[in-house]
């Protein structure tokens, strides 16, 4: 058992409107926290904003107003999606929160300075502005970013530069021997192998002419710290790092990193070569999920091909869109969303299987007068349920947990307790409570997943009478 458990996702990117490839990290995270807190592990769960950089400054312009007002407003979104998906972090954490962030990512900066790992240079290569990120020739498709099929800008600028080259092999030692956890197996595998191909020292500042909108180098005013020696910081300065150090000692290591496999290499190459350079104890496990598609193309903010979560929570419900993007989608691969396949599982699963099974023993509970013993407090979480949470493999989990569901519509079917309401209620009564057990245990199982059936379900078969109840998934209707 986990003495604590220190979640965080990636931070999210400001600079547009969020999309349902966001919803699925969070809430791939949001399961694991509510997860290890109902076995009554001490859990923290960090989410947050990435304010700084040249994105947001030149969006900013663009809707004609200052970088912080910009940045707070769409920080806000992300915070209402949040709440919209009830996500259950414990701290939102904001790049450019000057209490919080700040002390930490001067404190770090200086910790790289004073191993020798920050030199100033002249530094040439291909930049990519939907990344904020130079990118090596490996990396191109025909010559253009493969997330963002875009060309490349190439730029030479006199930066701060991390001796990024020094700590590769003892990264690549790590992860081969699995102190840092890179799952799935196919990601470790390409990180070490991009690892391999001898990636280069890293630029850690750009000048601050060309990026006007970040944190400033200590000591050095005409130069901003880049993007990934800010934002990856976060990881440590939202757990008290530069300002609470007894918080810090309580929560760090992180015991898993949440992320999207087009920030794998910043996250398992260049943030465990920081953290040896600064002394700081390494992640555990980084965590690596795929992209939401449409159309067979991902979703995303710089090509404009997204789909708003506020509008499928507000027509369909948060639950529903949390199942189908928990149940559709293999928890490291790339999965496809259309409002027909999303619908499918609505009606399939959600309303003619839970939801229909739910109404059918409360109405027959209440028409038999059954009275049962309350639920006990403690949740009932049993093994190939944990096994597959514990794997990250939350497909399984609910299939698992509709497995039940189906067993216990077997029962019925079997059973046929409408038949013996009065010609033998005791055994009408027996077969009933048996069902409101299982349904109990299926509530419980999914309080990590679709929180807010779990606890309605619950409420309905919380004893010791029980009344019927109204669809909790109302048939879509075309």
């Amino acid at each position: 058992m986990n003495k604590k458990f220190y979640i965080t996702t990636a931070i999210a990117y400001v600079n547009g409107a969020p999309h349902i490839g966001h919803a699925l990290e969070f809430i791939q995270a949001d399961v694991l926290a509510r997860y290890y807190r109902l076995l009554g592990v001490p859990t923290f769960f960090l989410t947050g904003t990435d304010e700084h950089g040249i994105k947001n400054y030149t969006s900013a312009e663009a809707a004609g107003l200052k970088p912080k007002d910009f940045v707070d407003q769409n920080a806000k979104v992300f915070q209402e999606l949040d709440k919209a998906l009830k996500i259950s972090q414990d701290f939102f954490i904001r790049t450019t929160d000057k209490e919080i962030h700040y002390p930490g990512v001067e404190k770090f900066w200086k910790a790289l300075a004073s191993a020798g790992d920050i030199y100033k240079g002249k530094y040439e290569g291909l930049y990519c502005p939907g990344h904020e990120a130079f990118l090596n020739e490996a990396d191109l498709v025909d010559g253009k970013c493969p997330d963002h099929e875009a060309p490349l800008q190439k730029i030479v600028e006199e930066n701060y530069l991390f001796r990024y080259t020094k700590y590769v092999p003892k990264v690549i030692e790590l992860i081969e021997s699995g102190k840092l956890s890179v799952i799935p197996g196919f990601r470790k595998n390409e990180i070490i192998n991009l690892l391999k191909s001898n990636p280069g020292d890293v630029s850690f500042s750009r000048p601050k002419d060309k990026l006007p909108w970040g944190i400033p180098v200590p000591g050095d005013p005409d130069q901003i710290i880049y993007v990934w020696s800010d934002a990856l910081v976060n990881y440590l300065t939202g757990v008290g790092y530069g300002r609470d150090e007894e918080l810090f000692k309580k929560w760090w290591p992180a015991d898993l990193h949440v992320i999207g496999k087009d920030i794998l290499r910043f996250h398992a190459g260049l943030w465990p070569a920081m953290l040896l350079s600064a002394g700081v104890e390494l992640p555990k496990v980084i965590f690596v999920h795929g992209f939401v598609n449409t159309g067979g193309r991902k979703l995303s903010k710089s090509t404009g091909n997204t789909v708003d979560p506020f509008e499928l929570v507000k027509q369909y419900g948060v639950d529903p869109l949390r199942y189908f993007l928990l149940r559709e989608s293999p928890p490291t691969g790339d999965s496809e969303f259309t409002i027909a396949k999303f619908e499918a599982r609505f009606n399939a699963d959600l309303a003619s299987g839970l939801g229909n099974l739910v109404s059918r023993v409360a109405t027959l509970a209440e028409k038999s007068a059954l009275e049962i013993a309350a639920k006990p407090t403690k949740p009932l979480l049993d093994s190939p349920y944990r096994i597959a949470i514990e794997d990250y493999r939350f497909n399984d989990a609910l299939s698992y947990i509709w497995s039940k569901i189906s067993a216990a519509d077997k029962v019925i079917s079997e059973a046929k307790p409408w038949e013996t309401l009065e010609s033998d209620p005791e055994k009408t009564q027996e077969v009933l409570r048996n069902l409101v057990l299982q349904l109990r245990e299926i509530g419980e199982l999914l309080l990590p997943v679709l929180p807010e059936t779990g606890e309605k379900i619950l409420g309905i078969f919380a004893g010791p009478k029980i009344k019927s109840t109204s669809p909790l998934f109302p048939r879509l209707e075309k």
